[in-house]
C-alpha cells in the first residue's frame, strides 16, 4: 500500500478513541504495520549507474560497515523476540518487522556490491540471551537513528549529493523505518499496560537501562563494532558531507523535525508517536540560531 492509499485508508477508518493497552490498540498498531507492507525484492533492484564523482562520494561515506552490521543485528534481535510471543497477531507483526530488518541488510549488501564498496568482515552474532531487552535496544535505537535519518535523507535530496534515481531507490527503506518506530512505541505502550503489576517496576528500570546503554554507545564509549574505529555518530558529520557543508546544526534540526512530522503524520492519529528524541531536539533548537550565512542565503 503506497502513501496515498494509506492516507485514504486511514481517513476512512473508524475514528472512535481507543484505550492504549486495549485489544483494539493492539489490532490497530499491528494491522498498520501488516497492511502497509511493500513486497519489493532487493535482488531485483536496478541500481542506477553513477558517474565517477557520485560514486566517489558514495564510497567515501563512513557508514557502510556499521549500517550493514546494524541491520543484521536488528534482524536477529527482532526475530528472536518474535519467537517468544504467543499472541498470533502480534507475533505475525513482529515476524514481518524482522523480515524487513533483514531485507534492509540485503539492500545495503547489494548496494555496496553494485558500487564496489569494500566492507570489513561481519562479526558472528550471538543470539540474544534476553529477547525482550534485545527487541527494546533495537526499537529505541531506531527511534533515535530514524529521526536523524529522515533529515539526512531529505538533506541529500535537496543538495543533489546523490542522483535522484539513487535517492528514489532508498525511499522504501526509509519509509519502512518510520513504520517500524511507530509499531515499536505502540508496542511499548501496549506491553507495559498488559504485564503483571509486579513486573512493571522492573520493566521501567529496563527501559532506563536501554536508554543509558544507547547514550553510552553513541558517545563512543562502547566497544567498536567490527575492526578499527567506527563512527557511531554520523549525523552531524554526515550532514556536512551530504550537503557539501551547507547545512548547520540548527537547520539540520529543523529538517529532521519537519521530516519526522511529515513521515509519521500519514498514519492514524490515534497511534502514539516517538516523543523523546523530537522533544529533546525541539528543546535544544530553542538555544540555537542558523549561522549568518544561512540566514542571509
Amino acid at each position: 500500500m503506497n502513501v496515498t492509499d494509506l492516507s485514504l485508508h486511514m481517513s476512512s477508518a473508524l475514528r472512535r478513541p481507543i484505550r492504549f493497552g486495549s485489544d483494539e490498540h493492539k489490532i490497530l498498531f499491528c494491522r498498520t504495520l501488516l497492511d502497509t507492507f511493500d513486497p519489493y525484492k532487493p535482488a531485483v533492484i536496478d541500481w542506477p549507474k553513477l558517474d565517477d564523482d557520485a560514486r566517489s562520494r558514495l564510497v567515501a561515506l563512513p557508514i557502510w560497515d556499521i549500517a550493514v552490521q546494524t541491520e543484521n543485528r536488528a534482524g536477529l534481535n527482532v526475530a528472536t523476540y518474535g519467537e517468544v510471543i504467543r499472541d498470533p497477531l502480534l507475533k505475525k507483526a513482529v515476524e514481518l518487522n524482522a523480515f524487513e530488518e533483514r531485507r534492509h541488510r540485503d539492500v545495503l549488501s547489494n548496494l555496496v556490491q553494485a558500487y564496489g564498496i569494500a566492507l570489513a568482515p561481519e562479526p558472528v552474532l550471538a543470539r540474544p540471551r534476553d529477547p525482550e531487552w534485545a527487541f527494546m535496544v533495537t526499537g529505541y535505537s531506531e527511534c533515535i537513528d530514524s529521526f536523524f535519518a529522515f533529515g539526512l535523507f531529505e538533506t541529500a535530496k535537496r543538495s543533489g549529493f546523490f542522483p535522484a534515481e539513487l535517492v528514489d531507490t532508498f525511499e522504501p527503506v526509509v519509509h519502512e523505518e518510520g513504520r517500524h518506530i511507530l509499531f515499536f512505541v505502540n508496542w511499548i505502550s501496549w506491553h507495559r499496560r498488559n504485564m503483571a503489576i509486579w513486573r512493571r517496576p522492573w520493566f521501567e528500570l529496563k527501559v532506563l537501562a536501554v536508554w543509558a546503554f544507547l547514550v553510552w554507545e553513541r558517545m563512543g564509549i562502547a566497544a567498536d563494532i567490527g575492526h578499527g574505529s567506527q563512527d557511531n555518530n554520523f549525523t552531524v558529520t554526515g550532514a556536512n558531507q551530504l550537503s557539501d557543508g551547507d547545512v548547520d546544526i540548527a537547520t539540520l534540526m529543523d529538517i529532521c523535525l519537519s521530516e519526522n512530522d511529515r513521515r509519521l503524520g500519514i498514519y492514524d492519529q490515534r497511534l502514539k508517536r516517538p516523543r523523546f528524541v523530537p522533544s529533546m531536539v525541539r528543546l535544544a533548537r530553542k538555544f540555537l540560531r542558523p549561522s549568518p550565512a544561512k540566514q542571509t542565503g
